[in-house]
């Protein structure tokens, strides 16, 4: 069960990131494989109760890494942290299978800091569906909800639900539907779209009004042409029966 684990760990890096050339060089060379191994290790030691053991080698994961996970996360098979600098994971966050994650995301809490033994049970950090991409700078925080095959642009700040299947880019991160569903589902490197761009949802919404204000002024000009007409008819013969009752000259 271990090895089959292993070798998914490292074809998720081989079919996510075109630069890794073998399995030799992502083991060896890639900080965000060694910060998976160091969190397993660190995550095993948790579940046996053994929690100073597993925050000391997340801590030790994290001096060698420069990426932080808290041996208490959930994290799911074939997880990826491409490049990885700076990435943070915190205690209650859970992320499912398939998850890309790129340099300086932040899984973060927003709860006050309180008594320890309050924060038992508490969920503080996000939840990351199946097939979720995070693009680098992100920072998704609090105990929000992120649906399967969603999409985080670049330095998006994310503090509510994002649905399955839509991108969330600004600050705040406001929500874009996919152009084409089918292909939204895809991998695309930084959660940018199918043409390689990050969808601007301030862009959409002017062009939507640009759009109504167009039909609006068509329909102006119509029912003004209409008017017009209906005038014109009617100024016509009002005119022969007035020419036709005046009196004719003595």
């Amino acid at each position: 069960m271990f090895f089959k684990r292993f070798q998914e760990d490292i074809k998720a890096y081989q079919d996510r990131d075109p630069a890794a050339r073998s399995g030799l060089e992502i083991v060896l060379l890639y900080q965000g494989f060694h910060a998976l191994m160091f969190y397993k290790a660190a995550h095993g030691l948790w579940g046996m109760g053994l929690k100073f053991l597993g925050r000391l080698v997340s801590q030790l994961g994290r001096w060698l890494t420069g990426i932080e996970i808290h041996p208490g996360a959930e994290i799911g098979r074939r997880f990826v942290i491409d490049h990885g600098s700076g990435v943070v994971i915190g205690e209650t966050a859970i992320i499912g299978d398939d998850v890309t994650l790129y340099h300086d995301v932040t899984l973060g809490g927003v709860s006050p800091s309180v008594d320890s033994h309050e924060q038992v049970g508490v969920k503080r950090h996000p939840s990351l569906g199946n097939d979720v991409i995070v693009g680098s700078g992100a920072q998704i925080l609090g105990p929000i909800t992120i649906g399967e095959c969603a999409r985080i642009g670049s330095n998006a700040v994310v503090t509510d639900n994002v649905p399955a299947g839509v991108t969330a880019v600004g600050i705040p991160a406001r929500v874009v539907l996919p152009k084409d569903k089918k292909k939204a589902k895809e991998f695309h490197a930084y959660a940018t779209d199918q043409d390689g761009h990050l969808p601007d949802p301030m862009l959409q919404t002017i062009e939507g009004l640009r759009s109504q204000v167009s039909a609006l002024m068509a329909r102006v000009e119509e029912l003004e042409t209409e008017i017009g007409s209906a005038e014109d008819d009617e100024s016509g013969p009002r005119s022969v029966r007035q020419n036709k009752n005046k009196a004719p000259a003595a």
